[in-house]
C-alpha cells in the first residue's frame, strides 16, 4: 500500500467536512499512521478515514501500554508484588535497626480455583543478616486435621503501617492486616494485629490480634483519629434471630495493652439496606455508650459512604445511622 511521507500534504487532502481544518484532534504519530494506512484515492472517503483514525489511536494506545508495562516491569525484576519492607528504628526510636519484611512464596490456587498469591512470610530483623524473628508478628495457625486440612494462612498483605493510638508525641504500634486464600464461596479470613516495641528489652511484642471472615459484613477497624483514636472496634453476626452484630470495643490501657471495655447487640439488622458499614452505622450508639455523644449533638459520620461521597445528610432510624440521599 503506498504511503504518504508527507503528512501535512496527506492532511490537506481531507474533506474539511470530516475533520476540521486546524485537525487538533491528533499527534503526528497518528497522523503518520493515518496517512500511511490509507492510499491516495480514499482520502475523501469519510469512512476510511474514521477507521483508520481508530486503528491508529488503538495501535498507539496498546504501544504506550506496553512500554509503560515493561518500564514498570524493569525496575523491580522477578519481584513478587507484595514483597515489602518497613523501617522501624525511627518511628519506634529503637535501640536496634530493626525493620519488619514481608516475603512472598511461589504462586497457588485458592479454595474456588482461582490463581492467587503465594503464602506470605512475615518477619521482624534487629538487624541486616540477623534471623527472623516471626513470633511478634506471625499469628499461630489454626490446628488442621484430615477431615479439616485448611490452616488459613496469609496470603494477602492488606495493610502494615505504623500507627499513633495515642497521637503522634506517643509510642506508636505496628499494624499489620492480613488476608487468607478465598474460600469457594468468596469468604476469606482477615486478620489484625497490633505490635508494640519494649525499649527496655530492645524487642517487640504483640498486644492484639483477631480474626474474622468478610462475607456478613464482619470488620475489625483501628481507629486512627477522633474521640475513640487507638480503639480496636470488631462487628461479628449474631447466632440468633433478630440477625444483628456484636459490636466490642476495644481500648488501650496505660500499661500498653488492649482490654475489652464495651460488647452489646447492634441496632443494625443484617440485609436490612443500609449501605454503610455496620461499625459506621453504629458509631452513634458506640459513641453514646462512652458519653461521646448525645442526641441533639451533630451525628458522628464517617468520611465516605459505600459510593465514595460524603455523608451530607445523617439521619437516625430506631438509632442506627443512615446517610440519606
Amino acid at each position: 500500500m503506498p504511503v504518504k511521507e508527507d503528512i501535512t500534504s496527506c492532511k490537506s487532502d481531507i474533506p474539511a467536512s470530516i475533520f476540521p481544518s486546524d485537525n487538533h484532534c491528533c499527534s503526528g504519530i497518528i497522523w503518520h499512521l493515518i496517512c500511511a494506512t490509507i492510499p491516495p484515492y480514499q482520502m475523501a472517503n469519510g469512512d476510511a478515514i474514521r477507521i483508520a483514525l481508530l486503528v491508529a489511536l488503538s495501535t498507539t494506545l496498546v504501544n504506550a501500554s506496553a512500554t509503560a508495562q515493561s518500564v514498570t516491569l524493569s525496575t523491580i525484576p522477578d519481584t513478587p508484588a507484595q514483597k515489602m519492607q518497613l523501617d522501624l528504628e525511627k518511628p519506634f526510636h529503637a535501640r536496634s535497626p530493626w525493620h519488619f519484611e514481608v516475603t512472598e512464596g511461589a504462586a497457588v490456587q485458592d479454595y474456588g480455583g482461582n490463581d492467587a498469591p503465594g503464602a506470605l512470610t512475615l518477619c521482624l530483623y534487629r538487624a541486616p543478616g540477623t534471623p527472623c524473628v516471626f513470633d511478634p508478628v506471625t499469628l499461630p495457625l489454626r490446628t488442621t486435621s484430615p477431615d479439616d486440612p485448611i490452616a488459613w494462612e496469609p496470603h494477602y498483605l492488606i495493610d502494615a503501617k505504623v500507627v499513633y493510638p495515642r497521637g503522634p508525641k506517643a509510642a506508636p504500634l505496628l499494624l499489620i492486616v492480613t488476608g487468607s486464600l478465598n474460600a469457594g464461596d468468596g469468604d476469606q479470613i482477615i486478620s489484625t494485629q497490633l505490635v508494640s516495641y519494649d525499649i527496655d528489652r530492645d524487642e517487640f511484642r504483640r498486644i492484639y490480634s483477631k480474626s474474622t471472615g468478610h462475607n456478613n459484613n464482619q470488620e475489625i477497624r483501628f481507629i486512627s483519629d477522633g474521640p475513640l483514636q487507638g480503639s480496636v472496634i470488631t462487628a461479628e453476626p449474631t447466632d440468633h434471630s433478630p440477625y444483628g452484630y456484636w459490636i466490642v470495643v476495644n481500648r488501650l490501657t496505660p500499661a500498653g495493652a488492649y482490654r475489652q471495655v464495651l460488647k452489646y447487640r447492634s441496632a443494625t439488622l443484617y440485609n436490612d439496606g443500609n449501605p454503610l458499614a455496620v461499625i459506621d452505622s453504629e458509631m452513634p450508639n458506640i459513641e453514646r455508650r462512652f458519653g461521646l455523644w448525645k442526641p441533639g449533638e451533630p451525628l458522628p459520620t464517617p468520611s465516605r459512604v459505600g459510593d465514595n461521597k460524603p455523608c451530607i445528610h445523617p439521619t437516625l432510624r430506631h438509632t442506627e445511622l443512615w446517610c440519606e440521599k
